[in-house]
């Protein structure tokens, strides 16, 4: 790949952050100008193919929780292959919360994702945040930790 087309993705790289970070109901209306029709999204909770069913997932966080929005924290890219790092906030039954993660994207030639991969610490970020479930979490947390 030459210096130019390196460019040219990192450059997509940056636009595809941009979207996540100005998501919206109404920019899931562009979704087919990031996702490519055959996607596939996989996060702790889904593994779906297609972008209709990752405009579905997007729809779903704008329906259950309040104020959602992403921050991009880094963006490191080769090629068709990049990573971002991010903080997603919101609000869940008034409470604000956030969640620290990273996307792992693979883009097709034209620039659009055929694949959306997300890792972040569901047990840590999310479970634990639950009453009884989350002190089994956490004591099995410590109990497995390397003791100090």
């Amino acid at each position: 790949m030459n210096t130019v087309q390196a460019l040219d993705r990192s450059l997509r790289f940056r636009e595809i952050a941009d979207w996540f970070e100005q998501l919206s109901p109404q920019t899931l209306n562009n979704i087919e100008q990031i996702y490519a029709p055959s996607a596939r999204f996989i996060d702790p909770f889904n593994d779906l193919h297609g972008c209709r069913d990752t405009r579905k997932v997007f729809q779903h966080m704008f329906d259950t929780l309040d104020g959602p929005r992403f921050v991009v924290t880094r963006i490191a890219c080769n090629g068709l292959s990049g990573f971002m790092t991010w903080d997603f906030y919101f609000s869940c039954r008034g409470k604000a919360q956030s969640i620290s993660g990273c996307t792992e994207f693979a883009l097709n030639p034209e620039g659009l994702i055929v694949l959306h991969r997300d890792y972040w610490d569901a047990a840590a970020q999310v479970y634990e945040q639950i009453p009884v479930l989350g002190a089994i979490l956490r004591f099995l947390r410590r109990k497995l930790a390397l003791p100090t």
